[in-house]
């Protein structure tokens, strides 16, 4: 066969043979995923790394230059598995074809990650994760349960936050191997156990920060069920506060770390302590205003006694006023040394139940002591003043006044003195009566002694 003219040959040249099977290639072919094993790994002073990829049948030149290879968080060894996405090109020079790496992972880290995923969006199917099953933390816990090692830096936070804050609180060391094979059993079988005991009213589960596989055990679907299945509160406190773990999605609360944990678990002391003061001060302030009132209506019925019955009568009812207002003052500092000994007798309560229940059962007993007072002061202000009623009655049933007011009258002679006898007056001599409704001028007519009664 003869050989087609050589006007007509599509000549190349290398140059442009490799620029053609470049372009090709790079349009072909997109970013990808590739893993293997590194070999021939190589990072000279420019910063770029070049190695080759290879598995047990073939092999592939790679290179990841400088932007990339500093954003990397490891750094590679030789025979370790990796993942990479790159995209697939020719070096025209040499006509080699090779991969440029635009990130590289672990491969092994991948793969614990996606586990890590798939075993979370397990859980979280079955419920473990939803926020309706989460409970609320008690306000004044009595005892915590701190599972964690003994030996960390936790436990030291934790314990001195704790006493810091709320010294009342009893916290027990749950001592657990926080990392490596034997911890994820253990510290579910602690979890196991410190709900069962029913001695606690939340328990703190704990530890202070590490790469990824030092947290691992929290992350154990063993230890995130158990932290689901506890039936007291549990608060999850692992790492710091950018490290995230399983048992965080599954306790009921999750602290970004133990100290932000022990502030989150109990009240500030000193707030307690002025929140009492306060209330004591508030107790004070209205039993004064109550006994201000009681003694200011006192002196308006006294006033009222004092312009409308007797001296005698008065004076007497006087001095029982003074008494019972000395006694009604004499109250207020028994009921308020009485209070105080109660609240000292409360504050005592706090540091051996929990803090909670004493300070509603406090509020109950203030309250219940205030409603006696103001009981016994409405008491004895209706005694008096039913006395004082009587005694006004009694007074008027005396009364000339009264005597009059049934049709009588009380005869006056001119000098004003009182005519008790018809032999005292004179035929034409002027009188004047008394009535209950005024007074009538008489003139004597004529005055017959009248027949007396005998004795």
């Amino acid at each position: 066969m003869d050989s087609p003219p050589a006007g007509a040959r599509n000549v190349l040249t290398p140059s442009s043979l490799n620029r053609l099977v470049r372009g090709l290639l790079e349009d072909a072919m997109a970013l990808l995923w590739i893993e293997g094993e590194l070999s021939n790994l190589a990072r000279p002073a420019s910063g770029h790394v070049y190695f080759t990829l290879k598995d047990a049948q073939a092999q592939v030149r790679c290179a990841m230059f400088r932007p990339r290879s500093q954003t990397l968080r490891f750094a590679p060894a030789e025979g370790q598995r990796v993942l990479l996405r790159a995209r697939a090109t020719l070096y025209e020079p040499r006509g080699d074809y090779q991969l440029i790496v635009e990130s590289m992972e672990d491969a092994g880290a991948g793969a614990l990650a996606r586990a890590l995923e798939e075993l979370k969006a397990r859980l979280a199917a079955e419920g473990l994760f939803d926020a309706a099953r989460k409970r609320a933390l008690p306000a004044y816990p009595r005892r915590i349960g701190v599972i964690t090692s003994a030996s960390g830096a936790a436990i030291r936070d934790v314990l001195s936050v704790l006493r810091r804050r709320f010294a009342l609180v009893e916290a027990d060391l749950l001592p657990v191997p926080v990392q490596g094979k034997e911890a994820p059993a253990a510290i579910a079988a602690m979890l196991q156990r410190a709900c069962r005991s029913g001695r606690y009213d939340v328990v703190l589960l704990t530890r202070g920060g590490g790469a990824n596989e030092d947290l691992a055990a929290f992350n154990d679907e063993t230890v995130v069920r158990a932290v689901a299945a506890c039936s007291v509160p549990v608060v999850a406190a692992v790492g710091h506060e950018i490290d995230f773990t399983l048992v965080d999605f599954a306790a009921d609360l999750r602290a970004p770390t133990p100290s932000a944990a022990a502030e989150l678990l109990v009240p500030d002391a000193i707030l307690l302590h002025t929140r009492l003061t306060r209330l004591h001060a508030q107790l004070q302030r209205r039993a004064a205003q109550a006994l201000q009132q009681l003694a200011q209506r006192l002196d308006a019925w006294q006033a009222r006694l004092h312009n409308q019955h007797p001296a005698q009568r008065l004076a007497r009812a006087r001095e029982r006023l003074q008494t019972l207002r000395a006694h009604m003052y004499s109250l207020l500092p028994t009921q308020l040394t009485r209070l105080r000994a109660h609240v000292q007798q409360l504050r005592g309560h706090l540091q051996i139940s929990a803090l909670r229940n004493r300070l509603a059962a406090a509020r109950m007993r203030l309250a219940a002591a205030q409603a006696r007072q103001q009981q016994t002061l409405r008491t004895l202000l209706l005694q008096q003043q039913t006395r004082l009623d009587a005694l006004r009655r009694a007074l008027h049933a005396i009364s000339p006044l009264a005597t009059l007011e049934r049709g009588y009258a009380i005869v006056f002679d001119a000098e004003g003195h009182i005519v008790r006898s018809v032999r005292a007056v004179q035929p034409g001599q002027s009188l004047h009566a008394r009535l209950a409704d005024g007074d009538i001028g008489l003139r004597v007519v004529a005055a017959a002694p009248g027949k007396t009664s005998p004795d």
